[in-house]
């Protein structure tokens, strides 16, 4: 889930910093402290403020006829302040100074382009012919020669990384249409030039960048409304003086015709980017917007449109968007969750984004409409095309399959035979991956699940679980997959989304849940399901169907365990030595397994979960109680099996139905029972750990006497533990 929070003005911007091409800010830099940021505008001023407050710790500027041409940033070894003014001069100073002209100034003998300031590491500068010194290095011999590297280029962007304690600068330059990359390592002044594969008829815009395990992964936004991803390997060793740097699509910023033409972009995580820019569509005006997405999903999650109009900037500190809008400095807080990406998705049609769909509706389309796919250079997304008159429906039988796009073929097969229908299904999956392959799943899913609802005896089950379980598909692909297995009682095949897809929302998680707490054991005993998360822990006894267990006394006494009421739900079930037998089948505690596994967010499930009849969160908490003390038999933060519960899910599920349900369970006599059961239990295992804490000490003394001794013969050793 991704989402765009409330938004507030930071400050009013000055003349030159308006909305347009060449308006806005010098630069946005993060300041000395945690909420504070850096502004430097396009002119003499820059300004420390702090963001929470929305007001100015403090302000400097240089003197008339003077330009800051180089952004402030902050020395965080030091907590100064350094700038650079008319190219060459350099200026530092404390929060304590007033008056640039009586600080530090020194005069450099090249131009600079930007200082880089690392949170772990000294400031770096580097200059404009490609010359990278330390701010230290500089401060020894101000008017030391700089040399010039890139001689006829540019530099169009640059950023800096500490890789362990060696400080790591990339930058990109720009030389008759084409563009190079270079890599440099100051420790031990090593630097690489790299060029960019070429990409027909458009040019990066943007660029950003971020550094794990010794790659770098160079992200690039490109004209063609495309993000690129090149990797930069910094140990491998080569003779060639200029690599080619191949670049891989990551991305499409179209969504069902509408581009997005993006002028900067920023990394969330992972998963995420936030890029800025137009979006445009044929025969509409063009609307300013912020925008998120999921590069994995390939999913457009949330939009902002900016009516007011930006200068094209976008920076992101601390989980906040900075971007002017208007004559203003707007700030915007974000929320990224993994877990509720369908969620998020599912509010766009609340917000002020265009109507969008990455699916065919033929709900929608007339006889005479034709659906179009962008294919792997347009996009993900299908569109409805302008209307068309088909000579006949014979004329487009005789096309061959492999010259149709998605959009066509589906919507030839409409009336197909469910034999035929279902083929051509199969063959499209069954193709090779390409970059609109998870758009092309979403819409077989689609077209099965359109079907289903024109003709309610129609459900290929089979088919649908056979394509959940070997594509990499989401909830915000196939949005309506689930709700149709709920309506056919497909638990299989809900139990397999639950394991599967990252993204389904909190509505839909409720709703699997009552729908495994209502059904009977003895229906459940006719349905295939997964028995991979139980069999290891629950022993199934396939003549009576009953569940035996045995549970190991684990530190407390097995008076306090009191024989809990059987489930009128559930079948025949075997006592164990302690007392504690499980509430439910194999079958649906399979089923509520894969619900303990789901992603969630307490906000968004909390309000569901009151819903649940009351018998039902009984039985429920019952099986949460019997799995806890399960994990309790061997001291174990995790059941025996895959893909079985960890006692956090356990103690987060039972939390979270308690919070919802307790003033209800206290008045239900068996609940009551249930709850001063599992209040005795919980009791007996503090004070079980507690007494582990008391002899601690002695047992990592026997551990070390252990180590320093290793006989060589038999022998018995008596040990007195005081």
């Amino acid at each position: 889930m991704a989402t765009l929070c409330e938004s507030f003005t930071l400050c009013g911007l000055g003349p030159s910093g308006g909305v347009g091409t060449g308006g806005g800010l010098l630069a946005l830099e993060p300041g000395p402290e945690p909420d504070h940021v850096l502004l430097t505008d396009r002119g003499r001023t820059a300004t420390l403020f702090k963001v929470s407050d929305q007001k100015p710790l403090g302000c400097w500027s240089v003197k008339h006829g003077q330009i800051l041409t180089c952004p402030v940033v902050c020395n965080f070894e030091t907590h100064e302040y350094v700038a650079v003014h008319d190219d060459k001069v350099l200026r530092i100073w404390k929060n304590k100074d007033i008056n640039l002209d009586k600080v530090f100034k020194a005069t450099l003998s090249a131009d600079v382009y930007r200082i880089h300031s690392q949170p772990s590491g000294g400031p770096l500068v580097l200059f404009k012919g490609g010359g990278v010194r330390t701010l230290d290095a500089l401060l020894e011999a101000p008017q030391q020669e700089i040399e010039n590297i890139i001689s006829d280029e540019v530099i169009k962007w640059s950023e800096a990384f500490m890789e362990g304690e060696q400080p790591v600068l990339i930058f990109a330059t720009e030389k008759d249409g084409d563009f190079f990359v270079y890599v440099q390592k100051l420790k031990v002044n090593s630097l690489h030039k790299y060029k960019l594969e070429q990409q027909e008829s458009s040019k990066p815009l943007s660029f950003t960048a971020h550094i794990k395990n010794h790659v770098i992964t160079l992200l690039c936004l490109y004209s063609n409304d495309s993000v690129y991803k090149v990797l930069i390997h910094l140990r491998q060793n080569t003779e060639e003086e200029e690599q080619i740097l191949a670049k891989s699509l990551i991305l499409k910023l179209s969504v069902s015709g509408s581009a997005l033409k993006g002028t900067s972009f920023v990394v969330l995580d992972k998963d995420h980017i936030a890029v800025l820019g137009s979006l445009t569509a044929s025969g509409e005006e063009s609307k300013e917007c912020l925008t998120i997405w999921n590069t994995k999903f390939q999913t457009l999650q949330t939009s902002k449109e900016l009516p007011l109009g930006t200068s094209g900037q976008l920076w992101c500190y601390e989980e906040k968007f900075f971007f002017t809008h208007g004559k203003v400095l707007t700030v915007m807080m974000y929320k990224c969750e993994t877990s509720s990406l369908a969620a998020a998705v599912g509010k766009l049609k609340g917000s002020q984004t265009p109507d969008v769909s990455s699916f065919v509706n033929w709900n929608t389309l007339g006889d005479g409409e034709q659906v179009d796919s962008f294919q792997s250079q347009q996009s993900v997304a299908l569109k409805s095309e302008s209307r068309m008159t088909l000579r006949s429906k014979r004329n487009v039988a005789k096309v061959q399959p492999e010259t149709l796009s998605v959009g066509q073929l589906l919507l030839n097969l409409k009336d197909a035979s469910t034999s035929t229908f279902e083929d051509e299904l199969k063959r499209l999956v069954s193709k090779a991956h390409t970059p609109d392959f998870q758009a092309t799943i979403g819409c077989v899913v689609t077209a099965l699940i359109n079907r289903c609802k024109a003709n309610p005896k129609y459900y290929p089950g089979n088919l649908l679980l056979q394509i959940v379980k070997t594509r990499d598909l989401s909830y915000s692909l196939c949005p309506d997959l689930m709700a149709v297995a709920l309506e056919k009682k497909d638990v299989y095949l809900l139990q397999t989304c639950l394991q599967r897809f990252p993204d389904i929302p909190e509505e839909m998680t409720y709703a699997c849940l009552k729908a495994f707490l209502s059904i009977s054991e003895t229906c459940l005993q006719r349905i295939d399901v997964n028995l991979e998360s139980v069999i290891s822990y629950i022993d199934v006894e396939f003549n009576d169907k009953g569940v035996k267990t045995e549970i190991v006394e684990n530190g407390f006494s097995a008076e306090m365990e009191q024989d809990t009421q059987d489930s009128k739900t559930t079948n025949k079930t075997h006592p164990t030595t302690g007392g504690v037998f499980c509430p439910v089948g194999p079958q649906k505690a399979a089923l509520l397994n894969a619900v303990l596994h789901s992603a969630y967010s307490e906000t968004f499930l909390l309000p569901h979960l009151k819903n649940l009849p009351a018998q039902q969160a009984v039985l429920f908490l019952r099986y949460l109680y019997y799995l806890y003390v399960k994990c309790s038999e061997k001291i174990n933060s995790a059941l025996p099996g895959m893909s079985s519960p960890t006692v956090n899910q356990i103690m987060d599920w039972m939390c979270l139905l308690l919070d919802a349900h307790f003033t209800v369970m206290v008045m239900l006599p068996e609940a009551k029972k249930l709850l001063s059961e599992l209040h005795k239990f919980v009791r007996a295992q503090v004070r079980f750990y507690s007494e582990l804490n008391k002899i601690e000490g002695s047992l990592q003394e026997l551990q070390r006497l252990n180590h320093q001794k290793d006989p060589q013969t038999y022998s018995i050793e008596v040990l007195e533990i005081i």
